[in-house]
């Protein structure tokens, strides 16, 4: 099984896929992983793709993280599932402080070695308002049309923790949907 989870900042695209990587046994990627040197310093591109590439070559995978300059549209054709976090800004706020709270200073799982938790002005106006430009709205809109049937839209908390409870009672992989 091949699933990509997508959707703005802070929405818990890190914590979903490490819940189903672990739950189905499956290979995850945090592409903030790739995408960052220690210090948050950006990795170059070509490095980028090429472990991306590389890691599009397993059977079955979980690739959490949107950089759609990185086989976006390969990982979306290629995934058995996508799973789209649409969660509110404010929701997506209270998340990013939430989570600055909890690991403040410290590296989380899903980022880059040498990458302390953060949260500073550039990322809270990139949760309200610069992640979400009309293009990226237009993006995700083209994915719900084009993969409409194999895609999974979660608005809410609620509507994750159904998921994730729907989740909980399978021993075998299968479609998300729910």
């Amino acid at each position: 099984m091949k699933i990509a989870i997508i959707g703005y900042s802070a929405s818990g695209k890190s914590t979903l896929a490490s819940y189903l990587s672990k739950h189905y046994g499956i290979p995850c990627l945090h592409l903030d992983k790739l995408r960052f040197l220690p210090n948050w310093q950006e990795r170059p591109d070509e490095d980028m793709r090429s472990q991306l590439q590389t890691f599009l070559e397993n059977n079955s995978w979980i690739i959490e993280g949107n950089y759609s300059d990185f086989y976006y549209q390969e990982r979306m054709e290629e995934a058995d599932q996508i799973i789209l976090m649409v969660f509110s800004r404010w929701s997506c706020l209270f998340r990013a402080v939430k989570r600055y709270i909890t690991y403040a200073g410290r590296v989380r799982e899903s980022s880059a070695e040498g990458c302390s938790e953060k949260l500073d002005w550039e990322f809270i106006r990139w949760i309200l308002k610069d992640g979400r430009s009309p293009k990226a709205r237009k993006r995700y809109q083209a994915i719900c049309q084009t993969y409409a049937d194999k895609i999974t839209i979660l608005h809410n908390q609620k509507e994750l923790d159904e998921l994730m409870s729907a989740l909980r009672g399978r021993t075998q992989v299968q479609p998300l949907k729910t």
